[in-house]
């Protein structure tokens, strides 16, 4: 479908129709001078710092309008970590043999994630994949194993990529219609969250923490309505926080602890979801 069918008629050319009529232009020095390019075709224009704003709302637009355009009203955020490996596979990230023991320990959360997105996509059917729809950041460990689970019973599922200085690329297992990539941390961070519907959070690192704790942050001040939010592995979670501990030092109030429920399996996940929104 040509995305311009939605915006109705008008008596005026569609940008498509320019930009074509510019690549058939004559080939001469004014032609290939950069200063005839269409602002929004050149890239050495639009990279410059001074388009920020513009690119901050292109991050913002695209993805949203291609959601809208699928009809996918709502989603459920897998976050964890990069270096999970599947049971089984290799530990390739850890740096000693102590680090090896513990991330080959907690690979049992990429099967976790793996059968919580599957769980989350056989309802997500019921509405033809309009509602909670899997979302990840589209990279390797947990992420992929959200993607893999919801591929694994024919569903899409989302992959919100980001540009890292060292060389990466988008899993297997997303929906490639549904693969996107971003240069603006902040912008990708609002895009998990505007449809959200409930957060689970898997072992991870920095990434994984900064995820959560912003959302935790947006519904600890009323920023954001009140979804369930998950967190797979009790142990690991007790020795990475102590929430407790905030509210004795009297930094958050007390309670603020019962926005956040912990599991260790996909069943109990689904369940707190389940309840939550009387499904």
């Amino acid at each position: 479908m040509n995305p311009n069918e939605n915006s109705g008629w008008t008596p005026l050319p569609h940008a498509d129709e320019d930009l074509e009529r510019v690549r058939s232009a004559p080939d001469t020095p004014q032609t290939r001078a950069p200063t005839y390019r269409l602002a929004w075709t050149d890239e050495d224009f639009m990279t410059r710092r001074e388009l920020r704003p513009v690119r901050l709302q292109l991050e913002l637009l695209k993805p949203e309008m291609t959601l809208a355009e699928r009809g996918i009203r709502s989603t459920v955020i897998l976050f964890g970590g990069a270096r999970l490996p599947e049971p089984g596979g290799e530990a390739w990230a850890a740096k000693n043999e102590t680090q090896r023991k513990n991330l080959l320990k907690n690979s049992i959360y990429y099967d976790e994630a793996r059968k919580f997105a599957r769980l989350c996509s056989q309802h997500s059917a019921l509405s033809y994949y309009r509602e909670f729809v899997v979302v990840t950041g589209g990279g390797p460990g947990v992420m992929e194993a959200g993607n893999r689970g919801a591929d694994d019973v024919g569903a899409p599922s989302i992959g919100l990529n980001i540009v890292l200085p060292h060389e990466q690329a988008p899993n297997q297992y997303v929906t490639p219609e549904l693969c996107f990539n971003f240069h603006y941390f902040a912008i990708r961070k609002m895009h998990f969250v505007m449809r959200a519907k409930a957060v689970a959070v898997f072992p991870g690192g920095f990434g994984t923490l900064d995820e959560f704790f912003e959302t935790l942050t947006l519904i600890q001040t009323g920023r954001m309505e009140r979804v369930p939010i998950i967190l797979f592995g009790k142990e690991f979670w007790s020795r990475a926080m102590d929430l407790d501990f905030l509210a004795e030092q009297g930094t958050i109030s007390p309670g603020d602890q019962d926005i956040i429920d912990f599991v260790d399996s996909a069943d109990e996940a689904w369940e707190i979801i389940s309840r939550f929104y009387k499904l």
